[in-house]
């Protein structure tokens, strides 16, 4: 029995890697435990682990003492010298306890307290020997499913992939070699300690990291990722080095490097954009593969106002809005988008407001707080309305009313159009994202036959839509130049 157990100690030490002083020190508490247990917690016992002979001792230690009150704690001199004639009162002498003796019971509770002494034990290897390989790529074997997801045989330990942290549409079986990201490892509790992700934006930029040696080395950055997974998603990166294209070293030889993480990732569409410094440039290429005429920038919003051609507004907004969905995540930016239509018309219908807030030389926000926001709103005043503006006179009064009738014809035609004064985008996204825009899922639904992918290997398609971008812009500066003419033609004819 004694071997048995010794053979055992240094089984289990080795399988599971823990450490064999501790396997001994928790099989001594266990029997203490048990021991105490039985005989009462004032016992002092002594338990002790035999090296030689594998057996465990346990010794129960009283004192001696000339009439026994306490059995458990005591015992008579006369029976003390029986075991040592030398023994005086006061002494203390240890009675050995046979294990056997503990009965069933006890051997239970010994049991339980060196399994859970094991599995702590277990607990903090683990912990220790992954909790700094967090986004790390790891890989194992489908085991079983669990309510909360499937579970990963990593070798040493199990993992729990959870169904958020899958990609959509994607099916295991048992048996199957799978990769996934390291995002999370727990100290304590029950189940599996170490957490993984296939959905996760930091998995596609460390399969990058693998499969690109320019981004391993730091010569090529991940600047970021959006994803949406398992159907597309837009990456941004940056050169650290002149001579380097980062957009050809990610996706390498006809292809190669990108199509092994495409691959990996079940085909879902990548498209690799290049990161600038200058968010309309970064929007730009964060919004390809669509032709971009001009991006107002409001820094204070957070938001990008961007223009498109007319026939350019489905991919803008992309599939079910996902391009532009994925290029606000990227960006960290809200995006408005307009056609170029829509928003000519709308704010040649708002300069009429600050036109004739010139022509009177009253400031528009006059106006508006005395609650006339728009055109239309100061045309239908009355003149006492109108003299309750701050600043305004009867003579005033007369030149605004001349400048109405000579913009009204303009103003109309917006109103018919159905543009009103204040322009409403096509489409809008915020930053995070969550939510489609009505408006840009009926958009997109009209272009839900359109190709909108810009993978890296059309970056030679790309490149000509930025020269088309360009041409929109110099045609998109014109007719801003011929607009500021009429609005300046329209004030002089109004003054007196």
């Amino acid at each position: 029995m004694g071997l048995e157990l010794k053979k055992a100690i240094d089984q289990i030490s080795k399988d599971k890697g823990l450490d064999r002083a501790m396997l001994v020190q928790t099989l001594e508490e266990a029997v203490r435990t048990s021991v105490q247990r039985k005989y009462g917690e004032d016992i002092d016992v002594e338990v002790s682990f035999n090296e030689e002979t594998g057996e465990i001792d346990v010794f129960q230690y009283k004192i001696i003492v000339d009439g026994v009150e306490d059995e458990s704690t005591q015992v008579s001199l006369e029976e003390a010298r029986k075991h040592d004639p030398s023994i005086r009162i006061d002494d203390e002498m240890g009675f050995r306890l046979k294990v056997e003796d503990l009965g069933r019971i006890a051997a239970q509770s010994a049991k339980q307290v060196i399994i859970q002494r094991m599995r702590d034990a277990e607990q903090g290897i683990i912990y220790d020997e992954y909790k700094d390989r967090i986004n790390e790529i790891v890989s194992g074997i489908i085991q079983r499913r669990d309510k909360a997801g499937w579970i990963i045989n990593l070798g040493r330990t199990e993992a729990l992939l959870p169904k958020e942290e899958q990609i959509p549409r994607e099916h295991y079986k048992r048996g199957d070699r799978v990769q996934a990201l390291l995002i999370e490892v727990r100290k304590e509790g029950r189940g599996p300690q170490v957490i993984v992700s296939r959905s996760h934006r930091d998995y596609m930029a460390a399969l990058f990291k693998r499969e690109v040696p320019e981004v391993d080395d730091g010569i090529v950055q991940i600047m970021g990722v959006a994803r949406d997974p398992g159907s597309r998603a837009k990456v941004a990166v940056l050169s650290r080095e002149r001579d380097v294209d980062p957009v050809g070293a990610c996706v390498g030889v006809r292809g190669s490097r990108i199509q092994n993480i495409v691959q990996e990732l079940r085909s879902e569409r990548i498209d690799i954009v290049v990161w600038s410094p200058d968010i309309a440039a970064y929007a730009r290429n964060a919004l390809s593969p669509a032709v971009i005429s001009r991006i107002v920038v409001d820094e204070a919003e957070g938001l990008l106002e961007v223009i498109v051609p007319d026939d350019q507004l489905t991919n803008s907004i992309g599939r079910k809005g996902q391009n532009v969905k994925l290029a606000a995540k990227l960006l960290g930016w809200k995006i408005d988008i307009y056609t170029e239509t829509r928003y000519n018309e709308a704010n040649a219908i708002g300069r009429g407001l600050e036109q004739l807030a010139g022509v009177v030389e009253v400031p528009a926000e006059n106006f508006a707080a005395a609650g006339l926001v728009s055109f239309e709103a100061v045309s239908l005043a009355s003149d006492e309305e109108l003299l309750a503006v701050t600043g305004m006179t009867g003579k005033k009064l007369g030149n605004l009313r001349a400048a109405v009738n000579f913009l009204r014809p303009s103003a109309e035609k917006g109103n018919e159009d159905g543009t009103g004064d204040t322009a409403v985008p096509d489409t809008q996204y915020g930053s995070d994202a969550d939510a489609e825009d009505p408006s840009a899922t009926d958009n997109a639904a009209d272009a839900e036959d359109a190709d909108n992918a810009a993978d890296a290997d059309n970056a030679a398609d790309a490149k000509d839509a930025d020269n088309d971008d360009d041409a929109a812009t110099n045609n998109a500066t014109g007719a801003a130049d011929a607009t500021e003419a009429e609005d300046a033609a329209a004030t002089d004819k109004g003054a007196p």
